[in-house]
């Protein structure tokens, strides 16, 4: 696993779900990517996932901002060196010279520290732990995500007075972005704010939910009181939700909810803007396939993505026809894996 913190709960699921043995690995991609490695224990002795040992050609460094190391057991910012780390940002020279530092702590000519961003500390046997960021970076589904520039964009709309954005872990191994934005108009609809988001920021930088606060949450010395940000209402916008019509449409609808964990969905509000994302489709596409006995391909929910077109889409297609045979082949496939997991296993003691 890869690409961004790995959950505790998610590792205890899979070693529940599977014999397989799982790693742990973590690296930016200025430094080629991995650059250290963890091997899971069954038995797991922390609520964190430890990243773990540096790879071969690679060091790691845990220091304060002074560039010196911090003891064992103390937070400090990780540093990379090594033959993998970059040369830097192509047209960047001021970022580039921020982040790309001489390396104190080798004896090469020219060589250099990656400085991450991303904060650590070792533990007794050491391996290393990630802590979280020293900015207000995040990585959502691999995609690395500065959340100013976000709140950036939405600053100079003319319905937004303060914006503040968040990632959100509302459910387990699930992060999303939400925005929270103050305007003229607490009741106002959320959909422009999101259209002309879309115009500036690529997919991935779009928030899940856009909330609508009178006013910003704030603690008594003023600053923003990021706890008591609300919890954003999943499927739609409840005061404006058309109901799903038809057994077709309902039974998609069901389906949605029980993925994204909520009671109910708006037959014309898109899987996304609803808060799912790409990961959560493919659970859609894996269960509306199941559920109707039919073979969809995975490009008709991202080209029809709300229930209504999706249902219009199924219904007028010829795709079901003969389906269940497909389906019941793919049930075949499944029993015949889980036979040769069971003889891989050996008999049970």
């Amino acid at each position: 696993c890869s690409g961004e913190a790995l959950p505790a709960d998610l590792v205890d699921a899979c070693h529940r779900a599977l014999p397989a043995t799982i790693r742990n690995l973590y690296g930016p991609t200025e430094a080629a990517v991995d650059v250290t490695h963890w091997t899971c224990p069954r038995v797991a002795a922390t609520s964190r996932v430890p990243i773990g040992y540096a790879v071969p050609n690679t060091r790691c460094y845990v220091l304060d901002d002074a560039l010196e190391p911090v003891p064992p057991g103390v937070s400090g910012e990780l540093h990379l060196g090594g033959v993998q780390v970059g040369a830097g940002y192509h047209g960047r020279p001021d970022l580039t010279a921020a982040r790309f530092l001489p390396d104190p702590f080798s004896r090469l000519p020219g060589a250099r520290l990656y400085k991450t961003g991303d904060v650590c500390r070792r533990l007794p046997d050491g391996a290393l732990e990630y802590l979280g960021r020293t900015d207000h970076q995040v990585k959502i589904r691999g995609f690395r995500i500065e959340l100013g520039e976000i709140e950036a964009a939405l600053a100079p709309l003319p319905a937004v007075r303060e914006a503040v954005v968040v990632a959100r872990h509302d459910a387990p191994g699930d992060v999303q972005l939400v925005a929270y934005v103050v305007g003229p108009d607490p009741a106002g609809p959320v959909e422009p704010l999101r259209r002309a988001l879309a115009e500036t920021l690529p997919d991935y930088m779009v928030p899940a939910h856009i909330v609508v606060l009178v006013t910003l949450p704030l603690c008594p010395n003023g600053k923003l009181d990021r706890a008591r940000l609300p919890r954003p209402a999943a499927g739609g916008d409840t005061t404006r939700r058309v109901a799903p019509a038809g057994d077709l449409e309902r039974r998609i609808a069901a389906i949605w909810c029980e993925v994204l964990g909520v009671d109910a969905v708006d037959a014309t509000v898109s899987f996304f803007e609803a808060g799912g994302h790409s990961l959560r489709l493919m659970q859609v596409h894996r269960r509306l396939c199941d559920a109707l006995a039919i073979e969809v391909p995975i490009v008709t929910l991202f080209r029809y993505p709300n229930v209504r077109a999706l249902a219009a889409e199924l219904g007028a297609a010829p795709v079901a026809v003969g389906s269940g045979v497909a389906s019941a082949d793919r049930a075949a496939r499944q029993r015949d894996a889980a036979a040769r997991m069971r003889a891989a296993r050996g008999p049970a003691r």
